[in-house]
This record gives structure tokens, sequence and C-alpha cells, in this order.
């Protein structure tokens, strides 16, 4: 199993966290609330915890090729959701 984090520094981490949960509830497993959110993809699985000045992003999948993939697919998303500002994700 492959993992990364990104803790992505913002304002708005909870707004974030329950847009991408709720865009993604209709067609994956989504569990989530103001301050946490679990998605269950076919790439993987990511975490998000909302914090006062930063939304933390924890990822896993099969194989790093997959990681990859799911970094990117999140990171586009939350950017969409938060378009009036720039999002710096530095995955560990």
């Amino acid at each position: 199993m492959q993992t990364s984090r990104a803790t992505v520094n913002t304002a708005h981490a909870s707004r974030y966290l329950q847009q991408l949960c709720k865009h993604w509830s209709h067609k994956f497993e989504t569990e989530f609330d103001a301050a946490k959110g679990r998605i269950a993809l076919p790439l993987g699985e990511a975490r998000l915890t909302a914090e006062p000045a930063s939304l933390v992003i924890d990822l896993s999948a099969e194989d790093a090729a997959g990681l990859a993939t799911l970094e990117e697919v999140v990171a586009s998303h939350i950017e969409r959701f938060a378009f009036r500002e720039t999002l710096r994700f530095d995955w560990e």
C-alpha cells in the first residue's frame, strides 16, 4: 500500500472537505461531517481533516502509479472548488 499526505493552507478547509465528499457521494462510498471525511474511490482512499488554517489530505492506493493519479484527481477537484484562491499541494 502506498500513501501520501498534503497539508493545504486555507481558511476554508471544512467547506472544501464537504464539497468534495458531497460531489463524489453519488458515485462512491463517502462518510463526512464538517471536520473529517473519507472517500473510497476505485483508485484508493482519501481521508480529509479540516483544521482551522488547513486541509489535511491523506491518500492511500495499491501502487505508486495509482497514488500519483489519485493525488492529481483529488487536487484538481479541490482547486475547482477553490477558484477564488490559489492552493498549494505538496505531497509527502
